[in-house]
């Protein structure tokens, strides 16, 4: 809404002082035309923001318009700005509200915890894009317009139309009962009921979506860690999922795992390795994920995996044998 860009631009200005309107308008995801006719309404509201010309120009919003929070420490204040400056985008599609919203924190702050607060935030980053292997972290996509629809009608208490495309399975309309929404290691999922029955939706393969007029038939109260922590043990248990005990090099640990369903346990060996149990889909599964890591990892257990494996190693050291 323009209201709340104009405020957002009014922040901008009091935080950073002067910006140009290219500046504005890359902060503010719009165009600079839209940025200039934004100045221009704030002027005519009676906003002292002015141009200032030259080679270091840009526009200044004389000091004022400030209401203090007082009633956040710096503490507080600190863990709200780390917060806003981790990856927004990933926060069920809130992003651009969590960025506004922390600029409005930074600005009601009083002038002595806005100062220290700004500045002991550089110091803290949270969740950045790559790791120290320089392994650029895979984020699922999710349309905004997805997103928007299936959060409104968790937190509206609506039914909801999903449009959503199983593994294996072509896309299908389902109507569901959204209870709540989890993001779990950059994957994002919608807790629901379908016709009674306990179901979870992987955000990323929701193709479309459509908010009911129908109430949703939940309960008032939710405890969301709960739910999760059942549903995750009922899917461990449920299936003919193939458990594996595997021994692997630190460095692949994050490969294997993106690959595994989930983690049983992991301690470390005397070697440096680490000795992880972890659940695959089935052993084809199995042997393709461990197969990946090469002599970076050892399956241990079952049997069965490693006469696979070792049959797979026989085959292609036939293949490539001796080339004289």
């Amino acid at each position: 809404m323009r209201a709340d860009r104009l405020v957002s631009l009014v922040l901008l200005l009091r935080q950073r002082g002067r910006l140009t309107a290219d500046a504005l308008a890359r902060e503010l995801e719009v165009s600079t035309r839209t940025v200039l006719r934004d100045i221009e309404a704030l002027s005519a509201a009676g906003v002292p923001v002015y141009a200032e010309r030259g080679r270091h120009g840009g526009f200044v919003l004389s000091p004022g318009f400030r209401t203090e929070l007082t009633g956040l420490n710096h503490d507080e204040a600190l863990a709200l700005l780390t917060a806003g400056s981790g990856r927004g985008e990933l926060v069920f599609g809130l992003g651009s509200a969590l960025a506004s919203a922390m600029r409005k924190v930074a600005d009601a702050l009083p002038e002595g915890h806005r100062a220290t607060a700004n500045d002991a935030v550089q110091r803290l980053l949270v969740d950045p894009e790559t790791d120290l292997l320089s392994r650029r972290l895979v984020t699922e996509e999710v349309p905004d317009t997805t997103m928007t629809v299936v959060r409104r009608a968790v937190l509206a208490g609506r039914k909801l139309r999903i449009r959503y495309a199983a593994t294996g399975r072509p896309p299908q309309w389902r109507t569901v009962d959204p209870i709540g929404l989890v993001t779990v290691r950059d994957r994002a999922y919608l807790l629901a009921t379908r016709s009674g029955a306990d179901r979870t939706y992987r955000l990323s393969r929701v193709l479309a979506a459509e908010e009911l007029p129908e109430a949703a038939e939940r309960p008032n109260r939710v405890d969301l860690d709960r739910i999760w922590r059942e549903r995750s043990a009922r899917f461990l248990s449920d299936g003919d999922h193939t458990t594996v005990l595997v021994r692997v090099d630190p460095v692949r640990r994050e490969e294997l795992l993106d690959a595994a369903l989930a983690v049983r346990a992991e301690d470390p060996d005397p070697d440096g390795w680490l000795r992880l149990e972890v659940t695959f889909q089935d052993p084809r599964h199995a042997v393709w994920a461990l197969w990946q890591l090469g002599t970076d990892a050892e399956a241990l257990a079952p049997q069965s995996l490693r006469a696979s494996l070792r049959e797979r190693a026989a085959a292609i050291a036939t293949r490539y044998g001796d080339a004289s």
